[in-house]
C-alpha cells in the first residue's frame, strides 16, 4: 500500500499561484510514477499531469501546458504540482496518484489520495 496525503490547495484569483503537494508513506516512494488528477462538480476525473519515476517523462493535459509543473522530490517521498496563470476552469478537487507506470488514465492509477479543493475565482 501507498498512502498519500495532498495539501496546498485554496481560494485564488484567476492569474494567481498555488503549489500542490502529496506526501507519499508506505511503500518506497521512488518505484512509482506519480499523476495529478482534478475532478470538476458532476463531471469525470480528468489527468492533468504525470511524472516518471525519475522525473525524465512529464506528460501534460493540453490544457495546462505551459502553465502547470509537475516535479517531485524522492528524498522527501512527495511530488509537487506548480500552478500558474490560474483560470476558473481550473476549479476542482485535485488528486494525487501512484502507479508503475507514466500513463494519462486515472483507471490505471493504483493508489489515490483523497484531494484538495482548488478554487479559481474570476
Amino acid at each position: 500500500q501507498v498512502q498519500l496525503v495532498e495539501s496546498g490547495g485554496g481560494l485564488v484569483q484567476t492569474g494567481g499561484s498555488l503549489r500542490l503537494s502529496c506526501a507519499a508513506s508506505g511503500r518506497t516512494f521512488s518505484n512509482y510514477a506519480m499523476g495529478w488528477f482534478r475532478q470538476a462538480p458532476g463531471k469525470e476525473r480528468d489527468f492533468v499531469a504525470a511524472i516518471s519515476v525519475m522525473g525524465w517523462i512529464t506528460p501534460y493535459a493540453d490544457s495546462v501546458k505551459g502553465r502547470f509543473t509537475i516535479f517531485r522530490d524522492n528524498a522527501k517521498n512527495t511530488v509537487y504540482l506548480q500552478m500558474n496563470n490560474l483560470k476558473p476552469e481550473d476549479t476542482g478537487v485535485y488528486y494525487c496518484a501512484a502507479n508503475t507506470i507514466v500513463v494519462d488514465k486515472a483507471s490505471e492509477y493504483d493508489f489515490w489520495g483523497q484531494g484538495t479543493q482548488v478554487t479559481v475565482s474570476s
